[in-house]
């Protein structure tokens, strides 16, 4: 019994999945804090980009939309 509990408490076997779950948790959990600060950023440079494309070819961006 005494062998059993000393193996018991010596084994690390689990330990290594434990680490690589937490890491990848601290990855996901910083990717969405910098696609949630970045997500404004993000979809106002594409506004911008649109509005440009549209003008560049004579027409007129509004409300998402490019009309001629």
């Amino acid at each position: 019994m005494i062998k059993m509990f000393h193996a018991f408490v010596n084994d690390e076997s689990g330990a290594t999945a434990i680490e690589y779950g937490l890491i990848a948790a601290l990855v996901a959990l910083v990717g969405v804090v910098a696609f949630t600060a970045l997500g404004d950023t993000i979809a106002d440079t594409f506004v911008q980009l649109a509005t440009v494309l549209c003008t560049s070819a004579d027409g007129t961006y509004a409300a998402g939309a490019c009309t001629f």
